[in-house]
């Protein structure tokens, strides 16, 4: 793969649920090392691009192409297989499991017993794979055996985040990875975000309301209006206005200057 081949690529995606149409004719790509903010109104088809990548909404049109290869994405399975590390606004963690056990909660570690015959989870080596990723990422959870429910809400996100590296992806998707997080807690969330593309080499996607969030992290973001393409701007060449302009579809600037364009 090139560095000008995406590593994610959706071509022409369409999804529809009955007589509503949730995407039309949609162009999403992310490369390596990238953060792609995915931004719009409630009902803009955030959601149903999300769940069309991890595999839960298989397109009714369009292709997906990953590392440059034309995929067939049809259940969560093949998303993950292929190397696409969602993780969702719930979190999905287990409050009465420690951080070790929720990072490996499906894909416990097993080692030989007794000549072999009686087998246990591995809990040394799984504590000390999760206290190496977590050093990695800089994460700022001191007591990995501590509860999650007894974490702040920013260790849970940072939790959630590790434990979808645990399979080694190439794109990871975060979705409202800061909502309801307090100023230092968004702060650590988003310094993990960059680690993942900095340092990781990840393809990043975030879907955010926070446009302050987003131009913290993001290297280009991409607004979707009504299941179509609104625009797509370079964060450093743009502004949170002119990204508003297109999420509402509002003129923006003078002399006939709309929204909805390329940057």
């Amino acid at each position: 793969m090139n560095g000008n081949t995406p590593v994610l690529a959706l071509k022409g995606v369409s999804k529809s649920f009955g007589p509503v149409q949730a995407l039309s004719d949609v162009d999403f790509e992310v490369h390596d090392r990238e953060v792609v903010a995915l931004v719009g109104d409630n009902g803009a088809g955030k959601s149903t691009l999300v769940k069309t990548i991890a595999g839960i909404h298989p397109p009714d049109s369009g292709s997906i192409s990953f590392e440059g290869k034309e995929v067939h994405i049809t259940k969560p399975t093949d998303a993950v297989a292929l190397g696409i590390a969602t993780v969702y606004q719930d979190l999905a963690l287990a409050d009465n499991l420690d951080v070790v056990e929720n990072l490996f909660l499906g894909r416990e570690e097993v080692g030989h017993g007794l000549a072999g015959v009686v087998r246990q989870m591995d809990e040394v080596d799984m504590e000390k794979r999760t206290g190496e990723l977590l050093s990695r990422l800089a994460v700022t959870i001191v007591n990995l055996r501590a509860e999650v429910g007894t974490l702040s809400g920013g260790q849970r996100q940072q939790t959630a985040i590790a434990r979808s590296l645990l399979g080694d992806p190439k794109v990871v998707v975060l979705d409202e990875p800061t909502a309801a997080l307090g100023v230092r807690q968004t702060a650590q969330v988003l310094e993990l975000i960059k680690r993942l593309r900095d340092d990781e080499g990840h393809g990043v996607v975030v879907i955010s309301h926070n446009l302050a969030d987003v131009f913290e992290v993001a290297d280009r973001v991409f607004v979707l209006r009504l299941g179509r393409k609104a625009g797509e701007f370079s964060a450093e060449d743009t502004s949170q206005e002119e990204v508003v302009a297109a999420i509402t579809g509002a003129e923006f600037g003078r002399n006939g200057d709309t929204a909805g364009g390329e940057k």
